[in-house]
């Protein structure tokens, strides 16, 4: 990540996360060995990047009037970040299994239908997104524009020409490189699903496996 390619901020982030409480400038210049000034700076770089959170409270003892300003201290941010190059999506995967898994072990049919099934209908939520983004009446262009948008965010990479949109990139590629058929299938349906959800009759869901790509492909219909 590049707001920790910086040696300082990388190592004031270090110290901050190694302590059981928040610490403030002062503790955190001392932990990194840099003056207070460099560290407030790098600190609150690592706060509009999301990597620490801060908090407010006078030191033990000190309360009421004339107990100054409370101080600004620092911890790790409570939020959940991932970094993958090129952009993976286990959690996704994990959550679709999870659902299939529930849902057969509830309705009593086989894993393989659930897994689809699910698979189904988060892509058609993903092609709602899109379909949303694009507008009502929206041209072919417009429409693909939200298409490639979406599943940019979804780390799919896609490249349209001629004949449709290739997805250079595998959110699943571990999964699919060990469970082929599952994933893929999986993979498949949820495409499937992207382009039911996009309510157009332009593109077409197919599987088309290639080397050092998705497996499915948005052709052209």
């Amino acid at each position: 990540m590049a707001a920790l390619a910086e040696p300082i901020r990388r190592a004031l982030y270090r110290y901050v996360v190694a302590q059981s409480a928040p610490v403030n400038r002062d503790q955190a210049a001392e932990g990194g060995g840099v003056a207070r000034h460099v560290a407030k700076f790098h600190l609150d770089k690592l706060v509009e990047d999301g990597l620490l959170d801060v908090d407010y409270a006078r030191p033990p003892g000190r309360g009421g009037p004339g107990a100054g300003r409370p101080a600004k201290l620092y911890r790790r941010s409570a939020r959940q970040l991932a970094v993958s190059l090129p952009q993976r999506d286990y959690e996704l995967a994990g959550r679709l299994l999870a659902r299939a898994v529930t849902a057969a072990e509830r309705d009593h049919t086989p894993v393989g239908d659930a897994l689809r099934d699910a698979a189904r209908d988060v892509g058609e939520s993903l092609g709602h997104r899109a379909r949303e983004q694009a507008g009502a009446r929206a041209s072919r262009a417009t429409v693909l524009d939200a298409t490639t948008n979406v599943l940019r965010d979804c780390g799919y990479e896609p490249r349209t020409d001629a004949t449709g949109v290739t997805l250079a990139n595998c959110p699943f590629h571990a999964l699919a490189q060990d469970y082929t058929d599952l994933v893929c299938g999986m993979n498949l349906e949820l495409m499937t699903g992207f382009v039911d959800g996009l309510e157009r009759s332009d593109f077409k869901a197919r599987l088309e496996p290639c080397p050092g790509q998705c497996c499915v492909r948005l052709a052209k219909a």
